[in-house]
C-alpha cells in the first residue's frame, strides 16, 4: 500500500529582524508519512518550536514551501489557513489552555462547534467517545478547574481530537507534567499512532520521550542535523 503523504516541508528558512537580521531556520525539510509518531527534538532555542508554528500554518512569514495533505498552503490567504486549522490539524500544548468555568465535554466540544461540520448532538457522542479513549468520560461534566494537571492535559488531547484532524501537533505537550503523568501522556499518543493510524507531530526537548517515537528529527541552531 502506498504511504499517504500528509506533510511536507520543502526547504524552509525563516529570519528574525531584531534589530538585525538572524536566520532562525535554514533549509527544513522533511516529509511524514500518515500514521506516522514523529518527535523534533532539541535544545531551547534551535528552532522547533517557530518551524511548529510555521508547519501549523499560524506562521506565515517564511521562505520555502509547506504542504499539507498534498495540498500547497504557502500563500494561501489566512481565512483559509484558519480552516485548514480547524478541520486537519489538532492542538496540544504544554499548557492545556482549558476554559475553567466551562465543563470537560464543553471544552472538547469547541473545535467542533466552531468547524461546523456536525450538529450539537452528533458532536456530544464524538466527544464522549473520545472522553472515553482516555478513561475520561466519568468526569464529563466535572469543570475543568476541578481536574487534575494530567487529567486536563488527557483532555486536551481529546479537544485536538473532536475533529478527526489529519495530524496531532503538540509544543512540550509533556513539558508541564510529573514522570507518571508524562508516560501516560506519552502512552496515549502511541495507541493514538498503532490503534488509530493517527499521525502526531511532537515537539519536545526531552530525550526520554523522542527516543520512544517512530522518528526523530533532531535540530540545532536552525538545521535539522539528523533525521
Amino acid at each position: 500500500m502506498a504511504k499517504q503523504l500528509v506533510l511536507e516541508a520543502r526547504n524552509i528558512d525563516k529570519y528574525f529582524y531584531s534589530p538585525q537580521k538572524t536566520q532562525v531556520l535554514k533549509k527544513i525539510s522533511f516529509t511524514i508519512n500518515r500514521g506516522e509518531f514523529v518527535s523534533v527534538m532539541g535544545k531551547s532555542g534551535c528552532g522547533k518550536s517557530t518551524l511548529l508554528y510555521i508547519l501549523s500554518t499560524m506562521d506565515t512569514s517564511y521562505q520555502g514551501q509547506l504542504l499539507i495533505d498534498q495540498e500547497m498552503i504557502t500563500g494561501k490567504p489566512p481565512e483559509y489557513l484558519s480552516k485548514i486549522r480547524n478541520e486537519k490539524i489538532g492542538f496540544v500544548f504544554q499548557f492545556h489552555y482549558l476554559l475553567n468555568e466551562f465543563s470537560v465535554l464543553e471544552n472538547v466540544l469547541i473545535p467542533g462547534l466552531k468547524l461546523g461540520k456536525l450538529g450539537r448532538e452528533a458532536l456530544e457522542v464524538n466527544a464522549m467517545e473520545k472522553l472515553r479513549i482516555f478513561g475520561m468520560e466519568e468526569h464529563a461534566l466535572k469543570k475543568a478547574y476541578q481536574l487534575s494537571g494530567g487529567q486536563k492535559q488527557r483532555v486536551a488531547i481529546a479537544r485536538a481530537l473532536i475533529n478527526d484532524p489529519l495530524i496531532i501537533m503538540g509544543d512540550e505537550p509533556s513539558g508541564n507534567l510529573d514522570k507518571k503523568n508524562s508516560d501516560i501522556v506519552f502512552g496515549i499518543f502511541k495507541e493514538l499512532a498503532t490503534e488509530f493510524n493517527q499521525t502526531l507531530l511532537i515537539v519536545t526537548h526531552d530525550p526520554e520521550f523522542a527516543e520512544k517515537t517512530d522518528r526523530t528529527i533532531e535540530m540545532e541552531d536552525g538545521n535539522i542535523i539528523a533525521q
